[in-house]
């Protein structure tokens, strides 16, 4: 049986592109089942991110199974899908490279601690729907050892190690500093907690979390010492705060330019820093149009993310290492 990787990522395609592809966590499962339903794919486990959506298949025809993933990406995007945006990786290389994605060395944000986890998620939800077999699971719980072991063994994961620290980090290069100011998180899912947590660590004086399942934004009010906020209301408290993080599971824009018009003038047109890591994206782009507003995206981190990357290039070095020795010692693939 062999393996093929098809997808696309923050290094290939822009976010306008990636969020055609995006697979809510909910649907994963569903969705790896749906592959195992096209010819010639016998396995398959999606991965989808805020940076990646990933097709991983194992089938007896690496050429056969590549061509029927490409059809089948073309079919979700509803529109033409240039060659440029898309990735291809076979056998040990596939291995690898699922090996760099769970290390967090294949990230926008080197070492990104959310990656592990995602994977994890992705591969539990194929595998629960049937769509994995002795192949993929080989495969992904060698890859989840080896990237253990390259977190355990490296430094990788010194210094700013998620997208939430890095928005962070950005909002203070336009702000000065943090100390007193009032944030919104909108979303109540993993990265909002670790962005509201740097957040924190910063000096922002207070939280407010705004979520579609109100239990789950009290839940992460409460462990952040802050106020949950009903979604239907996160409007009122916009006119209140200086910086917004919004990380929804939306299929469309939760925030448009009304929103932000509507309060202008009760904000005394304050500067309203805005940073939306979601994909598809939360927040319309015409936002960032408005004078007083600073609107970030998913892919402007990239500066960030790449002067983190020229400063442990050695440790990048070291992690590729061992994900080579593991590979070629684990016998599912030869060299």
């Amino acid at each position: 049986m062999n393996v093929v990787c098809l997808g696309l990522n923050h290094q290939t395609a822009p976010v306008e592109i990636r969020e055609l592809f995006a697979v809510p966590e909910n649907r994963l499962g569903e969705e790896s089942g749906r592959l195992c339903e096209v010819e010639g794919i016998e396995e398959s486990v999606v991965l989808s991110t805020c940076n990646r959506t990933e097709y991983y298949a194992a089938s007896a025809d690496c050429v056969f199974a590549s061509d029927q993933l490409r059809s089948f990406l073309q079919s979700q995007a509803g529109a033409p899908l240039r060659i440029e945006h898309l990735y291809e990786k076979q056998q040990l290389e596939a291995a690898r490279h699922l090996c760099r994605v769970v290390s967090g060395i294949d990230s926008m944000v080197l070492g990104e601690t959310e990656i592990f986890g995602q994977a994890k998620k992705a591969y539990q939800a194929a595998l629960e729907s049937g769509a994995t077999s002795r192949m993929l699971n080989q495969l992904f719980q060698r890859a989840f050892g080896v990237g253990k072991k390259v977190r355990t063994n490296t430094g990788i994961q010194e210094g700013q190690t998620s997208v939430g620290s890095a928005a962070v980090d950005l909002a203070e290069k336009i702000f000065g500093h943090l100390r007193n100011s009032r944030v919104m998180v909108i979303g109540a899912g993993e990265m909002s907690r670790t962005t509201a947590q740097s957040l924190l660590s910063r000096g922002a004086r207070s939280i407010f979390v705004a979520n579609r399942s109100f239990e789950k934004a009290e839940a992460l009010a409460a462990e952040l010492g802050g106020q949950s906020v009903r979604f239907d209301d996160w409007e009122k408290v916009l006119q209140e705060v200086d910086v917004v993080i919004s990380s929804t599971g939306a299929p469309h824009a939760v925030m448009n330019r009304s929103h932000v018009e509507a309060v202008r003038r009760q904000r005394r047109y304050r500067p309203l820093f805005l940073i939306d890591i979601a994909v598809p994206r939360d927040i319309e782009p015409e936002v960032g149009e408005i004078e007083e507003v600073y609107l970030y995206d998913i892919d402007t981190l990239k500066e960030i993310a790449m002067e983190a990357k020229g400063q442990r290039a050695e440790q990048i070095k070291l992690c590729e290492s061992i994900i080579d020795q593991e590979l070629v010692g684990s016998g599912l693939f030869t060299p």
